[in-house]
């Protein structure tokens, strides 16, 4: 007799929408984790809960012109699929725009999920409309943040547990997956032992029994490597990025450690793109830590001045916002790990946010009253988190003259690589243009064309000015690290998130949604994301998986 009709691998977002879909079928659904319950959600409850959707009622109350066909342009210019076995990941890409551009917004807003009046405008792109990057502002903002993401999806699942449809294990680690006959039949792993860490800390791996379960389908949501540095390193393409950082930050909880791929390989599965990752480049140490590592992404503006490690500023498209990867792949060509923001007072209180649902307590609140309170009625400073982390985080410098903030910058490198005269020439050559209307520098080209929109200018994007003016101070610079975060590639899947193996057929039972997916398809993204699709793809292919036909 099978324990359920279907088994889930993995609590996090992809987990809990396809458990929501299949109770909602009346399927017996058995969803275990390894992580305590209060983990429920994963990494999602962490994020900063960005959706990528296409014309939506928040972009035209912007004066925002979208459509399915620009945003499928962007995408394909972006993701740059050039592989035989790009075939699947390009059919789920297609799929995901249709679904951004139609049914999502809908669907969403009729559990309850509202959005942020300003839709942000990340992954600006490269320089060129036939490559990467967002031609339009289309990351929407969710109301509470990563918790306010998954907070329909849990209500649901939680009615189905009532109701008697769906089970939930936790500290339950899958150790392998049961196959019988070519066809996947259930799991077996190890019942760990209690722990009472606080959710995103590291939890004990202490055995305490085992399990074995049965079911007909076996569906992993089990994420990606952001919290295995080893596994990280191992998949590192150095042939497109160069070395792999000697140090680097997570953005992830250590749970997030990729354990399932191999289990799911041994089982059948075929993983494909394995080397396209999306680790970002703006990373802070956390000086109040959660989990091993733990790093915050800087979500900058368009103003702060990029250095590498030696002082050269970075050329276009290596502008704060603009080209992730190729931002990435240039500094790492200097033989460091690290580059440099340099920054007014001005521009941090106005552009500098920080990504995560618990640097952002205001939006993640969901009142209104906290947000106006957090960020137009504190006075003079930027938001509570990013002054915090000016104050008490490693990576930042803080002073009055650029001698001084040279010296800091040093110190915190430990080394004596940024010479003065160099990053003042710089930086006052860039002041000069500050009052040219036919500016030749193409970073302030940026800041006049971002300014141009009216959510940028009133929320994010700082009045240009000169950064050495004293008036506009205090200086600033902050040591920027390599953040690990999202696989691109992994477990291939047809449109139902049905495993394919290695020989092209589908692999009865065995089923993948999420990150360990490569969001679809094993890797729907190519080579580049373009914000909102990680959140936006666990959805996605969650729901596609809990609707599946294929799933007993």
């Amino acid at each position: 007799m099978d324990d359920a009709d279907v088994i889930i691998v993995g609590g996090g977002l992809a987990g809990l929408v396809a458990a929501a879909e299949l109770g909602d079928r009346g399927k017996r659904v058995l969803l275990l984790d390894q992580e305590p319950e209060r983990f429920l959600g994963g990494q999602a409850f962490w994020s900063l809960g960005g959706l990528f959707m296409v014309d939506t009622p928040e972009q035209r109350r912007m004066g925002i012109r979208d459509c399915r066909d620009l945003a499928l342009r962007d995408w394909m210019g972006s993701a740059q699929f050039d592989r035989p076995e790009d075939d699947w990941p390009r059919k789920w890409a297609e799929a995901y725009v249709d679904f951004a551009a139609g049914e999502m917004r809908p669907w969403l807003h009729a559990m309850g999920m509202r959005w942020f009046p300003i839709v942000g405008w990340a992954e600006r792109g490269g320089g060129f409309a036939t490559g990467h990057g967002n031609s339009v502002p289309r990351f929407h903002l969710t109301w509470g943040t990563g918790p306010g993401a998954m907070a329909p999806f849990e209500r649901r699942v939680r009615a189905h547990v009532e109701a008697g449809r769906v089970t939930m294990k936790f500290r339950h680690q899958v150790d392998s997956i049961l196959v019988e006959n070519g066809a996947a039949k259930g799991v077996a792993g190890t019942h760990l032992a209690p722990d009472s860490a606080p959710r995103g800390q590291r939890t004990n791996r202490d055995p305490a029994g085992s399990f074995e379960y049965r079911a007909a389908s076996v569906l992993v949501a089990s994420g990606g490597i952001g919290g295995n540095f080893d596994l990280v390193r191992r998949a590192w393409p150095q042939d497109r990025l160069g070395e792999p950082p000697a140090r680097m930050v997570a953005g992830v909880p250590a749970h997030v450690d990729g354990r399932m791929i191999a289990i799911s390989e041994s089982a059948g599965g075929h993983v494909i793109n394995g080397d396209r990752m999306w680790h970002y480049t703006e990373g802070v140490r956390n000086w109040d830590p959660i989990w091993p590592d733990h790093g915050i992404r800087i979500l900058p503006g368009p103003s702060s001045l990029w250095f590498d490690a030696k002082g050269s500023r970075l050329l276009p498209p290596c502008l704060p916002g603009f080209d992730t990867l190729s931002t990435l792949r240039e500094i790492l060509k200097t033989g460091y790990d690290y580059s440099w923001f340099v920054l007014s007072q001005k521009i941090i209180e106005k552009e500098f946010a920080l990504s995560g649902s618990e640097q952002n307590p205001d939006l993640t609140s969901g009142r209104w009253g906290e947000v106006l309170k957090a960020r137009l009625l504190s006075g003079k400073g930027a938001p509570g988190p990013v002054e915090a982390f000016k104050r008490h985080g490693e990576d930042f410098v803080v002073a009055k003259t650029l001698t001084d903030l040279v010296a800091g910058m040093n110190r915190v490198a430990g080394n004596d690589l940024i010479l003065e005269p160099a990053l003042r020439a710089q930086i006052e050559a860039r002041d000069a243009q500050v009052d040219n209307a036919f500016t030749k520098d193409a970073q302030l080209m940026a800041i006049h064309a971002a300014r141009n929109y009216r959510g940028d200018r009133l929320i994010r994007v700082a009045k240009p000015h000169r950064i050495l003016d004293r008036a506009n101070g205090p200086l600033i610079a902050v040591r920027l690290n390599v953040l690990t975060r999202k696989t691109l590639g992994g477990l291939q899947t047809n449109l139902d998130s049905q495993m394919i193996a290695a020989d092209g057929t589908e692999i009865p039972g065995l089923f993948a949604a999420g990150e360990v997916a490569g969001f679809g398809g094993g890797g729907y993204h190519g080579y580049n994301a373009l914000e909102g699709t990680f959140l936006g793809g666990c959805i996605f292919s969650g729901r596609n998986a809990g609707r599946s036909a294929a799933i007993a």
